[in-house]
């Protein structure tokens, strides 16, 4: 094992090693210099993108370290405060000038001087940006801001008590796994209702949200909130009309497969009636996996499976273990879910997670540590916009690595009947990803093409898509008032609107991936890290390209990969 180098952040040319950040007041020159600077000739002109690259990297990690405190500990007032102060007394000022910037750029007589590879991915999203800045959205984004992060507070406070201890829904789902039907019914209806009691909470706070969401849009002259955020999310390589298509080949291709299932699954547990609560256990009543039981477990091992795939791979989470970038292990008080942030200045990013001891909680370390492989290989490119690629890409990062490293589970589980359920598990679960995110996206496209909707009309509209995209076996009798609010455990809806179509397009990218992995070890893995270290300095599908893979989401492609993924079940299922 070599030994590790901890990367250092460059040196701050622009803004001085001394600054900290303070005011607004304190802040505001840099801004003005960039405005006002005379760029006389291309060099100036890269300089000065140097310079803003750099001003906001610093901002950016700053916010970040923000963002993450707050989430590890949604009950201190502090941190709380920090996150608010930031949202509130420096970002309206960050968006203002930040359209200023962005006219000022190009304008400049030298851009076409600036032969970086990069630049025109950059300086279309600038244009995108200047179309769609509104004066009066301002304050609108930051109220914006103020009321998604009620959500994680709201979530991280949720706690049931099961014999005897409270605890967080993420610890009570493991409960989920047991082979006593009695208790998995009891701790599936605990959930379900202490979600319930926060319903009406989480109503009206995605109503609060929509409203703002909606006024945000028509201010800058979109029909909707749809409209603005394709715009806002910079999606030029597809429309609505593409994430349409999406959904109905996913309902063709994918669906009949969640039926044999469920098929498979009721037949095994030998029941009359497959109930929500019947999903989690194993299908032959074996006790659940546990493939660690701290996180520091989890980490060590995580760490020897990247290493067996690539060395360096590896030395990326050793390197965050040293600096203390990692928060794993499920808490009270603690935001659910789980992110890799990046970390924009010293290029180390922060992993946070909510593990217990199941096997979710190892594909999510994996996952994320596809992201933070992805921030690690594109520490180095020249502007910060350059290292911050769509979501389509960033997914596909994350969703690879989760199969790349399947050849490697042995890390994991020393017995061979274990590490075959484990696999099956998760290959199961991708066919379940994808109709679950097709059910999300065309939500929320409902939800913000009708922005007038009542609470009941929404319940309506939920069931009906959640039937589109769910098996016809499971029998929900007696608990259909908790199936209609399901959607409210996606924090996406709140947190990141519109960011989850992403999951399935980058979930096909990645069995691409995996497929070419398996037939060539070496050249898959190449193609997938040349993919990576394009960052964002190409368009989507010259990226997915690079990893010998098309950004294809027909019923044709889905139905191809959908063989493939059975075939490999298939195999080892025997």
């Amino acid at each position: 094992m070599s030994a590790i180098t901890i990367p250092q952040r460059p040196a701050r040319t622009f803004l001085g090693e001394e600054f900290e950040l303070t005011t607004w007041e304190q802040l505001q020159p840099f801004y003005e210099n960039l405005k006002k600077r005379a760029i006389h000739s291309v060099d100036d002109l890269r300089q000065w993108f140097l310079d803003k690259s750099e001003l906001e990297s610093y901002l950016s990690e700053n916010f970040a370290w923000r963002y993450i405190r707050m989430t590890c500990d949604t009950g201190s007032e502090l941190y709380q405060k920090e996150f608010n102060d930031f949202v509130e007394n420096f970002q309206p000022y960050l968006s203002a000038y930040g359209n200023e910037l962005d006219k000022k750029a190009l304008e400049s007589p030298y851009l076409g001087e600036l032969k970086d590879r990069g630049f025109d991915i950059t300086l279309r999203s600038m244009k995108k940006a200047i179309e769609i800045f509104r004066e009066e959205n301002i304050p609108i984004q930051t109220q914006i801001q103020t009321e998604q992060a009620k959500y994680g507070a709201i979530v991280g406070a949720m706690t049931v008590n099961i014999d005897g201890e409270e605890v967080t829904l993420q610890k009570a789902s493991d409960y989920l796994q047991s082979t006593d039907r009695a208790l998995r019914e009891l701790v599936w209806n605990e959930l379900q209702v202490r979600r319930f009691e926060s319903k009406d909470q989480l109503d009206e706070l995605l109503n609060t949200l929509r409203g703002l969401r909606h006024q945000l849009a028509v201010n800058a002259g979109f029909a909707n909130f749809r409209d603005y955020m394709f715009a806002a999310l910079g999606r030029f390589d597809y429309t609505p009309q593409d994430c349409f298509n999406f959904h109905e080949s996913v309902s063709k291709a994918v669906v009949p497969m969640l039926n044999d299932m469920a098929a498979e699954r009721k037949e095994a547990l030998q029941l009359d009636s497959l109930r929500p609560w019947d999903f989690k256990v194993d299908p032959q009543n074996r006790p659940p996996l546990k493939p660690f039981s701290t996180g520091e477990e989890l980490l060590e091992k995580t760490i020897t499976c990247f290493t067996l795939l690539a060395p360096e791979l590896g030395d990326y989470l050793r390197v965050m273990k040293a600096m203390g970038h990692l928060d794993l292990e499920s808490r009270k008080g603690k935001a659910p879910g789980g992110y890799n942030y990046p970390l924009e200045e010293i290029g180390v990013p922060f992993i946070f997670m909510n593990a217990t001891s199941n096997l979710r909680d190892l594909v999510t370390l994996l996952h994320e540590g596809g992201h933070a492989v992805h921030n690690f290989v594109t520490r180095d490119l020249l502007l910060n916009s350059f290292k911050n690629p769509p979501a389509e890409v960033a997914e596909l990062a994350s969703m690879s690595m989760e199969l790349l490293t399947m050849d490697y589970w042995n890390v994991f589980f020393d017995n061979e009947e274990e590490l075959r359920r484990a696999k099956i598990q998760h290959l199961e679960s991708i066919i379940e990803t994808l109709p679950w995110v097709a059910t999300i996206d065309k939500f929320q496209h409902w939800l913000y093409e009708n922005p007038a909707h009542s609470i009941e009309e929404r319940q309506t509209m939920w069931l009906q898509i959640y039937e589109q995209f769910s098996d016809s076996i499971t029998d929900w009798s007696s608990f259909e008032e908790f199936k209609k609010y399901i959607w409210q455990k996606q924090l996406h809806i709140y947190e990141v609107p519109f960011y989850y179509i992403e999951y399935g397009m980058a979930q096909l990218g990645a069995i691409g991936v995996w497929r070419n992995y398996k037939q060539n070890p070496q050249k898959g893995l190449q193609g997938y890290l040349n993919a990576l270290k394009l960052g964002y300095t190409a368009p989507i599908s010259a990226i997915y390209a690079a990893a010998n893979i098309p950004f294809d989401f027909s019923k044709e492609y889905i139905t191809e990969l959908m063989n493939f993924v059975q075939e490999e079940l298939e195999g080892l299922k025997g």
